[in-house]
């Protein structure tokens, strides 16, 4: 007589440690699991639900300095180092982690326009309405107190004097050159106290100035007669230019893919231009209900950061019209200066209420370091949320968001003109 009996094999099932976790056996054929996309689609839900709960984007405020943010950068060879310039002159070096002082010096005796550091990270250029640009030395030299005592002034390493007062400046990404922009754009050489080079487009004054960040040669740059201009400063000719409805108050190129950049505008809106076809943008951003006065982009070059007048800051996908993130607080007042950590992971803001913010770029993502564990869930219920994005519970509850009653009022009353607007257009056809 022939007896069928079950036979497993003891490592099948059998921990090694008593730390493992159990072994699970699962059979994936889809006809065992008839609800499967139901499944899917309720752990999608749940898992949207929990990311705004645990949406916390604050990370912390950095207070010193005694008036309103105007410029800001970060190092290039280092992550916990960055620099802001205030209105009174002052700037200060900040370690991010420990979000403390390194040292302060009172550069200029006006507004501080501008700040950017070399390529090599050891050294960094300011400029200001007093007509100067200075060079200095960046040390991170942190003692117990966290900041060098009120004695330690460091001098500057080298001073630069124009005829008139400097809006923006920025570094050469290849060489020892700098631009610094007035009502001309002058190109600038470190071993030089005179301008290598100068441009001028009729009376327009410059207002910003960039690098592109593949084609050291091309720089961009942003008029006070709402245009847009770009120069060959190997050739010493300006290449086109493009006019638009109001001014641009900001400019900056996207370093993954350096034919593409974005300015902020006074009328509310972003635009994201391709340099070989200037005749309309790519994209039009709009959120804001205010003059955006800056924009920065990740190093990963697939988000962007505006802050805007309106006193929020708003984090954008590159290809996309609508933000994806809106932070704002009571306190916070108009941002004047913007910028994303180089792991693109924080982001930065300057205000008029005398404060840089810290925010998480993802407001759901934990600060800790998770466990592989964790990392695997973590990414398995994105890939779900990504799957199901367009359903409608899901869509709404990822787009929902908080906002003061004055900015609610003013885009629902934008809104509704713009609604009035394309209705009388219908009309008329």
């Amino acid at each position: 007589m022939k007896i069928k009996t079950i036979s497993r094999a003891k490592e099948d099932y059998v921990k090694e440690r008593d730390g493992d976790v159990e072994k699970i056996h699962r059979n994936i054929d889809p006809r065992y699991h008839p609800f499967q996309q139901q499944r899917e689609y309720t752990r999608a839900l749940n898992a949207t639900k929990l990311e705004r709960v645990f949406a916390k984007p604050f990370v912390g405020a950095l207070s010193g300095h005694s008036d309103g943010v105007w410029s800001m950068c970060t190092n290039p060879r280092s992550l916990v180092q960055f620099i802001s310039g205030a209105c009174d002159g002052e700037i200060r070096v900040w370690d991010l982690p420990t979000q403390k002082t390194v040292f302060r010096v009172q550069a200029h005796s006006r507004f501080v326009r501008g700040l950017v550091c070399d390529n090599a990270g050891t050294t960094f250029y300011s400029c200001s309405d007093d007509k100067t640009i200075k060079r200095y030395r960046l040390t991170m030299d942190v003692n117990a107190q966290g900041i060098k005592g009120d004695d330690y002034n460091p001098e500057p390493l080298n001073i630069w004097y124009g005829k008139e007062g400097f809006t923006s400046i920025d570094h050469s990404p290849v060489d020892s050159t700098f631009v610094t922009c007035s009502s001309i754009l002058n190109v600038w050489s470190p071993e030089r106290q005179e301008p290598v080079h100068h441009y001028s487009y009729q009376t327009e004054n410059i207002l910003r100035a960039k690098f592109n960040p593949a084609e050291p040669g091309l720089v961009a740059s942003t008029t006070s007669e709402r245009g847009i201009i770009l120069y060959d400063i190997r050739a010493a000719s300006i290449l086109r230019k493009v006019q638009l409805s109001m001014v641009s108050n900001d400019l900056t190129w996207n370093p993954r893919e350096p034919m593409n950049f974005t300015v902020a505008n006074e009328d509310y809106n972003l635009y994201t231009f391709d340099m070989r076809n200037l005749e309309k943008p790519m994209t039009t951003h709009t959120d804001h209900v205010g003059a955006v006065l800056s924009v920065a982009y990740s190093s990963t070059g697939r988000e962007f950061v505006s802050g805007s007048y309106d006193r929020t800051l708003r984090i954008w996908p590159v290809q996309s019209f609508r933000s994806r993130e809106v932070y704002h607080t009571k306190r916070m007042q108009r941002i004047f200066c913007v910028n994303f950590s180089a792991d693109a992971r924080f982001v930065l803001s300057g205000s008029d209420d005398t404060n840089i913010r810290i925010w998480k770029a993802q407001a759901a993502a934990p600060l800790y370091k998770p466990t592989k564990r964790e990392e695997a869930k973590l990414e398995y219920m994105e890939n779900l949320k990504k799957k199901y994005a367009a359903f409608p519970e899901i869509s709404r509850i990822s787009r929902h968001r908080h906002l003061p009653a004055v900015i609610k009022k003013m885009k629902d009353k934008e809104e509704h003109k713009k609604k009035k607007t394309k209705s009388e257009f219908n009309e008329m056809e």
